[in-house]
């Protein structure tokens, strides 16, 4: 018989048994328990249909006509769903814990499947997140420093070195400037992004400090949730020290090779805060081949307004000097 279970009850148990997003594709582009497999009841344009006659007819109509679209299709999802369970027992969800997961509950526990739904489905989940990010139990540190100076580099070298490190940037799949996304494959969506950030911080040992690197509240287009940007805000920020020049070396290797058409369109998008003849000589160093000083004169605007940031910080909070190697 199929048990729906808590949020924390169920995402324990996901550690070892596979866990079945039964909601359909755009909603699981959008957001979804990281490690779900899709495995939808409906396509989107079927939720649709089956919504609107619910609407319109009531329950029993919109049941029917679900009936009749999923039926052809029932022995193939029972043998996706043994694909996925492995045998044994399979967490599933949809919205609201409704009428989906218990219907696909129903389908996988004919075939022997041991089914467990999420009560009140990824809309508790999702409550539960940003419940956890106003409250989150671990203290953080931040690392702070100028464009180029390498924190992305020593995060990964203090994770190598047993420190606990969530690389907000590579779970964003955006650098965090006008230039982050070049290289990078598409960013998640902020839903999305939030919920691998959640699955981070739930490996972590609460007793322990969590290292992150210093951000603006969007990287890129992935908003940060507000409990943590504001606990990020209130955070100790140890200050990454790193030359002009071997910042300047490190953008080179990151950006130096990109088509000078791929380098203006990220210029543009930060020319009203460059000013317009600035960014105008970036841009033409960009087509002249001299890519080094379009990006020294990016690197002054990013100085300005990253130290403009640290002297509003001072006030407030204190700024402990982290070496560089």
């Amino acid at each position: 018989m199929t048990e729906p279970i808590s949020v924390e009850e169920f995402l324990e148990k996901s550690r070892t048994i596979p866990v079945a997003d039964v909601r359909t594709p755009a909603e699981y582009e959008k957001g979804h328990i990281p490690g779900a497999f899709l495995f939808p009841l409906f396509n989107n344009g079927e939720r649709a249909e089956v919504g609107t006659l619910y609407v319109q007819e009531g329950r029993t109509a919109a049941v029917l006509k679900g009936l009749q679209l999923v039926g052809p299709r029932l022995e193939a999802m029972a043998r996706r769903g043994l694909e996925i369970a492995g045998g044994g027992s399979l967490l599933l969800y949809c919205w609201r814990g409704g009428m989906r997961s218990q219907s696909v509950a129903w389908l996988m526990e004919k075939v022997g499947i041991r089914c467990y739904t999420l009560e009140n489905g990824y809309k508790a989940y999702r409550n539960h997140l940003l419940g956890f990010f106003n409250n989150i139990p671990p203290t953080i540190h931040v690392l702070g420093g100028l464009t180029g100076s390498g924190k992305t580099e020593r995060l990964l070298q203090m994770a190598a070195a047993g420190e606990q490190v969530i690389d907000l940037e590579g779970l964003a799949n955006h650098k965090g400037s006008a230039f982050g996304n070049l290289g990078n494959p598409p960013q998640p969506s902020t839903e999305h992004f939030q919920n691998l950030l959640f699955r981070a911080f739930s490996q972590m040992d609460p007793s322990r400090p969590v290292w992150l690197e210093d951000e603006s509240r969007n990287v890129g287009r992935c908003s940060l949730p507000d409990g943590l940007w504001e606990k990020m805000q209130q955070a100790r920020l140890f200050l990454l020290e790193t030359s002009r020049e071997e910042r300047v070396e490190r953008l080179m290797r990151e950006y130096g090779n990109f088509d000078p058409d791929v380098l203006e369109t990220a210029i543009l998008k930060i020319q009203k805060r460059l000013g317009f003849d600035q960014s105008k000589k970036a841009i033409e160093a960009c087509h002249n081949g001299n890519i080094r000083k379009a990006l020294e004169i990016c690197l002054a605007y990013y100085d300005k307004a990253y130290n403009y940031q640290l002297e509003l910080r001072k006030k407030n909070y204190g700024i402990h000097t982290f070496d560089t190697i």
